[in-house]
């Protein structure tokens, strides 16, 4: 894991931990998982999947993941042609 993306996750994991001080941090991490709908062991799930569900814990079901919500198009024809480079921005 590089520097930065566990400054990441301890800057989202801090908070959040803090909203459950009767979890140890194996228990709080086991909840992310399950909330995420992780199955498989907790020694198996990675820092993506925690970093991406701790972003958009508490957010509605539909809202767009923060990386991607920057190249949302409203229509598919506009991202098509945006994705072709015959529109430039």
């Amino acid at each position: 894991m590089k520097c930065h993306r566990l400054n990441e996750l301890i800057s989202l994991l801090q908070p959040a931990w803090q909203q459950e001080p009767d979890l140890n941090l194996v228990e709080f991490l086991q909840k992310i998982a399950d909330e995420a709908g992780f199955t498989q062991p907790i020694s198996d799930i990675t820092d993506d999947v925690l970093i991406y569900h701790l972003k958009m814990r508490g957010t509605d079901k539909d809202e767009a993941i923060p990386g991607l919500k920057k190249d949302y198009e409203e229509d598919f024809k506009t991202a098509l042609l945006r994705a072709r480079g015959v529109i430039k921005d």
